[in-house]
């Protein structure tokens, strides 16, 4: 770490009420959004740990509504917790305030930082590693679910203003293509007559939620694998993390999220197209857990329509990698030339995937349900 981003560190450090002296401060984590790092402080005969974040506010454009999100969530969460017995200090986030009392501070150059308390013994994975690492995750983010049910979503703010509405990712996808600000559109031809064949795909939840048929919940919005906290020593999943895009949304597409993440047989920027698919039994595997973990709070037409929100998100997330390669790559941190395009490759392949494989797909969903 350069002279110049210590001497940052350290003055944004000292701005919040951390106990003890700095002993270590580490770059963490393998996110594409924030800049994030671990704090160690040792006090009398003990290290404690932190994480420290810097928000991006190019992604994050009004970064004190989303702490009052952050803050109204993990409140609620603490308290369900709490009334189940649970432990409040590994099963939620739990965020440290600044000296001045807000839960975030703002440095000298107008960017905005939080923290929380590391927690500690437990770990996040980029992949899955096997079934029963993913049916964990997938009861913990059901259970999620469950614990926000009765929370009034009406009431948490855009963090991402139509983050998944698909009908205008689909609008402004074409508006890339019509601009085509770096010369890129004649070199993916192939990649964008795949997504303007699947427009009436972008309609598709979006017209039963405006319809009244899909409720609207309060929902994680990112619920890849990686975003789940493994313990160490029991194997199960214990805390959701990565609150930024927690927001009003559709259930079903917190699921199928998980499931273009997790259930793919490759990396989400693997260069080698043979060798992604949607795995099936993985597929089952999240099902299972996913309604166990909600516990009866999603009503019939939600249960219905999983097997949709996974190929409907697959395909969003295709058509945001996408629009990204033709822009500039300035929303998704890139660590190479075309690895946008390479990550909306491999998410169109799912998506032909999970069209071969959809009639399957729904009678796993019917069983469980």
């Amino acid at each position: 770490m350069d002279k110049e981003k210590r001497t940052e560190l350290q003055e944004i450090i000292a701005r919040f009420e951390f106990p003890g002296e700095l002993d270590e401060c580490i770059p963490f984590g393998s996110g594409h959004i924030n800049d994030t790092y671990r704090l160690t402080f040792a006090e009398p005969g003990v290290l404690k740990q932190y994480i420290l974040q810097k928000m991006n506010k190019d992604v994050f454009k009004r970064p004190v509504e989303l702490m009052e999100n952050i803050c109204g969530v993990t409140t609620w969460l603490r308290k369900k917790i709490q009334e189940s017995g649970g432990d409040v200090w590994r099963e939620t986030l739990n965020i440290i305030p600044a000296k001045d009392g807000r839960p975030y501070c703002v440095d000298s150059l107008g960017e905005y930082w939080r923290a929380y308390y590391f927690i500690t013994g437990a770990t996040s994975y980029d992949q899955v590693k096997n079934d029963g690492d993913f049916y964990q995750s997938a009861v913990a983010f059901g259970h999620f679910q469950r614990m926000l049910a009765d929370y009034p979503a009406e009431t948490l703010h855009e963090t991402i203003e139509k983050f998944h509405d698909t009908v205008d990712r689909f609008a402004k996808f074409k508006e890339a293509v019509r601009a085509d600000v770096c010369g890129r559109a004649a070199s993916v031809g192939r990649e964008i007559q795949f997504a303007l064949e699947r427009e009436p795909l972008a309609h598709r939840l979006c017209d039963l939620q405006a319809s009244g048929e899909l409720p609207l919940r309060v929902t994680h919005n990112d619920t890849k694998f990686n975003n789940i906290l493994i313990d160490d020593a029991t194997g199960r999943a214990i805390c959701v993390i990565d609150l930024d895009t927690v927001m009003p949304g559709l259930s079903v597409n917190d699921f199928g999220d998980s499931i273009r993440f997790g259930a793919s047989t490759a990396a989400e920027d693997e260069q080698d197209l043979a060798k992604v698919s949607m795995d099936l039994q993985l597929y089952e595997v999240y099902v299972k857990g996913y309604i166990e973990g909600c516990a009866g709070a999603l009503t019939d037409k939600e249960l219905e329509m999983l097997p949709m929100g996974a190929l409907l998100m697959t395909y969003e997330c295709g058509l945001r990698f996408l629009t990204d390669h033709l822009e500039g790559d300035h929303y998704f941190r890139i660590h190479r030339e075309g690895h946008n395009l390479d990550r909306a490759r491999t998410q169109f392949k799912l998506v032909a995937d999970m069209e071969r494989k959809l009639p399957q797909m729904q009678e796993i969903a019917a069983k469980y349900c």
